[in-house]
């Protein structure tokens, strides 16, 4: 029997983010190695996860992609490439009886805006409070990477779950299994020029990150030069973007942007598909202050610093055919209710 102080119905989200700078150095093995930094700064496309006790299966469903599971027992929890995170956190988390999961997400599906990260600390958060389990941010940010990397054994790096469980602006240091936490304040006045001039440009094509992943990380055992050259400035322009963040310098923030997507496409040019370059090229027009990648690239989003003439950037943007989703920073982590 359930015990009574337990709840029936739970709710939680997390936030995903923008990787400003350093993304790929979170991701072992140079994470282990030589230890990476990333900046990121969380966005109100949340992640929710809602978990309702009860029923005669165990009912998954992701509503954002119209996926849905069902199944007797827990041991239907099969892996069969469908709501893998949400059978991982299931077999992590049980819950005693027949439940409903359900997620829905805000960002797109394969947007390179962390919503795998997310969607971990969401549901981790979620079967937290349904076990009657708390977790301060570190370590819901540890069991939601463990849930995607080791469980459900899915590679990445470190920065989305943190971000998700967080919140906020932080500059995140990685020396694997170490993480490093420093917030970054933002003036009030620089954070509303930030979120009013960026454009954040969804392309349409969702991507995997997983083979591209892997494409890094073989090369960097290998010791390419291009590649271990590459890893290491976007460490160093990350120290780059913390400074330009807490200084309040537009200017320096778009050029770093520009210069951390160089160095992400010296680690797999594919990193960058027709339609992205065709979106780069009309933001350039524009005068954009600088732009790149969100995430592993090879499609999903873009996000660009524009100038004065942020209205013709967003015009730019959609007559490429992107989508252009909101931006607003968002303070607080993952919450559960």
């Amino acid at each position: 029997m359930r015990r009574r102080d337990l709840p029936a119905h739970v709710r939680a989200q997390a936030p995903t983010r923008l990787d400003f700078a350093g993304g790929w150095t979170d991701v072992p093995p140079f994470s282990a190695r030589e230890g990476g930094v990333v900046v990121n700064g969380a966005i109100a496309l949340h992640t929710v996860a809602e978990l309702e006790i009860g029923g005669s299966l165990i009912r998954l469903e992701a509503e954002d992609t119209g996926t849905v599971v069902e199944c007797v027992n827990a041991g239907g929890l099969v892996r069969d490439g469908r709501l893998e995170l949400h059978k991982a956190a299931l077999r992590m988390f049980p819950v005693q009886g027949n439940v409903t999961l359900k997620t829905r997400s805000a960002a797109p599906p394969g947007s390179g805006l962390g919503g795998s990260g997310a969607l971990d600390v969401a549901l981790v958060a979620c079967l937290a409070r349904a076990r009657a389990e708390h977790w301060d941010a570190r370590e819901l940010a540890e069991h939601a990477w463990h849930l995607e990397t080791v469980e459900a054994g899915l590679p990445g790096g470190r920065q989305d779950q943190q971000a998700a469980a967080y919140g906020g602006f932080h500059r995140f240091s990685f020396r694997d299994p170490d993480v490093g936490v420093e917030p970054i304040t933002l003036d009030p006045a620089f954070a509303d020029a930030l979120s009013r001039r960026m454009v954040l440009c969804y392309t349409g094509q969702s991507r995997v990150s997983g083979g591209t992943i892997t494409r890094v990380a073989e090369a960097y055992e290998r010791r390419d030069r291009q590649v271990v050259g590459a890893l290491r400035a976007l460490k160093d322009l990350a120290e780059e973007m913390a400074v330009a963040l807490r200084t309040g310098d537009l200017a320096a923030v778009g050029r770093i942007l520009s210069r951390n997507w160089e160095r992400q496409l010296e680690l797999d040019p594919g990193m960058r598909t027709e339609p992205m370059g065709r979106l780069e090229a009309a933001l350039a027009r524009v005068g954009v202050l600088g732009g790149k990648a969100a995430g592993a690239g090879a499609g999903g989003s873009m996000f660009f610093l524009a100038g004065d003439e942020v209205a013709a950037a967003v015009a730019a943007a959609r007559e490429t055919g992107a989508t252009v989703l909101p931006v607003a920073w968002a303070a607080e982590g993952a919450r559960a209710w």
